[in-house]
């Protein structure tokens, strides 16, 4: 049975894609704050889940030529990309599967109009969608530490053989399905808010205050970009009429805002945002910013508008050196008041089919119950850009070392999968039994698969939790079949750069430093 969905049908449903999560602050304490991060599940029957890969893999192309000032796919190869999705979309689905995502798509491109002019392979926003509504988290005991400087060689570190070899996760297969948040459990380090899980570990989100009254809006926590922004009281989507079911901020709702005149325009891998920047008072894990500077969109692509997109905003955590309102970040203006005593910023982000939900950003230092002191390593950020991108000394697979020096890694949370240079995501997979390229820029590898991949970062080895290398079963009928791989190539030439999203970011603990222009990880306990 042929897929008959019309490319533009197929792109307006691709707008309803990606999302992340939410959060509530708890007292901040001194020098340090904690955001529990949280996730969003979005159900996912408006679109295959080939073309749901696809898009993940359109995204992280995209970012990472940005990120490395290299020229974006174009729109037309992108496209090229999602119809040949499709085609290995009905090689691989059952009549009724087919009928089922075709009649799902329609109704998405029915709903929200097709040829929105949004590019190909867009999902929502850049990173996951959050849903609204205030999630509260209890204040625990631990305590925060500063940045260390350890350094030393160890063995791969984390929980690389938790939960590998019966296939992929039924509770990740049904997550990605079905959708929906998995709440946060209570920081375990004063002044925190959690982070949600959405759907099967595809973004992170907090819960940010701003205006008079304070009104809580969920915040995507991005480390790969350096602005915030959310929404105007007249804000606008770019395929017409509002710009959804979201919190906005403007003059009717808060007494504190202060309208300014020199306009922002901000572009992701997906979707882009244009406004003007304010003042207004917000606060970010009990830390208040009164009177900061910042950008409230007036007009967003539909992948920040939809109803679907569940978040209000997003804050960059890269340099302030990125920006594209030349404004700080929130963590550099917390340093400048005193409030923290450095601009650090350090997060765990959590996994859905290991629970609990442990998920937090920390503000001025780290949460040392989150990793083992012994295995923590600080090296130099080596882009001149802003980004944090760490020297990569190694890459192995089940200890093995596969000869891939002089690579660099940019290490960010808005990002879900692992993008390589082509000759190194090659070398990865030929080291994984039953491994295949499906000739899209993406691999599959058995489902049941337990190689344990890990990456060196200032002297020490980080492995990869093989559960986390499974993005999706290629049969959602099959848990033990082939999966689609967490790790694709990049059309990035001869580039040694590669693009760390959360398949890598889940199995340490990152934190890094605008002070001292570091980036820190260590293994989790």
């Amino acid at each position: 049975m042929q897929l008959v969905l019309s490319l533009s049908v197929l792109l307006a449903s691709l707008l309803l894609s990606l999302s992340s999560a939410e959060a509530r602050p708890t007292k901040r304490g001194a020098g340090m704050v904690t955001l529990p991060l949280k996730r969003l599940h979005q159900p996912r029957t408006d679109i295959h889940p080939q073309v749901y890969l696809q898009q993940h893999i359109n995204r992280g192309l995209r970012r990472h030529a940005r990120m490395t000032g290299r020229e974006q796919p174009s729109r037309r190869a992108l496209e090229d990309k999602i119809l040949r999705r499709m085609d290995l979309a009905e090689e691989r689905s059952s009549p009724g599967e087919t009928a089922l995502w075709q009649e799902e798509g329609k109704k998405a491109g029915a709903k929200h109009g097709a040829g929105s002019g949004a590019a190909a392979g867009a999902g929502a926003a850049a990173g996951a969608g959050a849903a609204a509504g205030a999630g509260g988290a209890a204040a625990g005991n631990g305590s925060a530490t500063g940045t260390g400087a350890a350094t030393g060689t160890g063995a791969a570190s984390g929980n690389a053989s938790a939960g590998a070899g019966p296939g992929i996760s039924q509770v990740d297969v049904d997550a990605a399905n079905n959708g929906g948040l998995t709440a946060a459990s209570a920081p375990t380090a004063n002044n925190s808010v959690g982070l949600q899980i959405e759907a099967n570990d595809v973004g992170y989100i907090a819960t940010v205050q701003m205006g008079t009254p304070p009104a809580n809006f969920q915040i995507l926590m991005d480390s790969g970009s350096s602005d915030l922004w959310v929404g105007s009281e007249n804000c606008q989507s770019d395929s017409g009429g509002g710009c959804g079911n979201h919190t906005f901020l403007g003059a009717k709702s808060s007494s504190s805002f202060v309208q300014g005149n020199q306009p922002f325009n901000v572009t992701y891998g997906t979707g882009a945002v244009s406004g003007k920047l304010v003042q207004d008072n917000i606060n970010v894990a009990g830390l208040a910013l009164n009177a900061h500077t910042f950008g409230v969109a007036d007009t967003e692509s539909v992948d920040f508008s939809a109803d679907t997109t569940p978040f209000d905003g997003l804050m960059g955590l890269a340099q302030s050196t990125l920006s594209e309102e030349g404004v700080p970040t929130p963590p550099e203006s917390m340093a400048s008041a005193g409030l923290i005593s450095e601009a650090i910023t350090s997060f765990k982000l959590a996994r859905l089919s290991t629970p609990p939900n442990d998920g937090e950003v920390t503000f001025g230092g780290l949460d040392a119950t989150k990793f083992n002191a012994n295995s923590l390593v600080t090296f130099a950020n080596v882009n001149k850009q802003g980004f944090w991108e760490g020297a990569m000394t190694a890459v192995t697979s089940n200890g093995q070392d596969l000869g891939l020096q002089g690579r660099t890694a940019i290490l960010d949370t808005g990002t879900t999968l692992i993008i390589a240079p082509p000759a190194d995501a090659a070398a990865v997979h030929a080291t994984i039994p039953g491994a295949q390229s499906d000739g899209q820029g993406g691999f599959t590898i058995p489902c049941t698969s337990n190689t344990s991949i890990a990456m060196t970062f200032g002297g020490q080895s980080f492995a990869i939790n093989p559960q986390d290398l499974l993005f999706a079963p290629v049969n959602p009928n099959d848990l033990t079949g082939d999966c689609q791989s967490g790790i694709s190539s990049g059309e990035i030439g001869g580039a040694n750069e590669w693009l760390m999203g959360d398949v890598f970011l889940k199995n340490a603990y990152f934190s890094v430093n605008v002070n001292k222009n570091q980036i820190s990880l260590a293994s989790l306990v």
